[in-house]
């Protein structure tokens, strides 16, 4: 069902984001390894969530 697909997109993109926040407030604090490490994860967090919204995009499209 595609509103499922775009719901788990979306909770992907949250991931995401919450991990660049993190990465973010880590350089923030001068803790740079921290923040390099996490802003590793958020790169790919952003590469599932784009996959996932590749996905749903998808099953929009053979649902119209």
């Amino acid at each position: 069902m595609p509103k499922e697909a775009h719901n788990k997109a979306a909770d992907r993109h949250d991931i995401a984001a919450k991990s660049h926040r993190l990465a973010a407030d880590q350089h923030g604090k001068g803790e740079h390894a921290k923040g390099r490490e996490e802003s590793s994860k958020a790169q790919a967090h952003s590469k599932t969530a784009h996959e996932h919204s590749e996905t749903a995009h998808g099953k929009s499209q053979t649902h119209k």
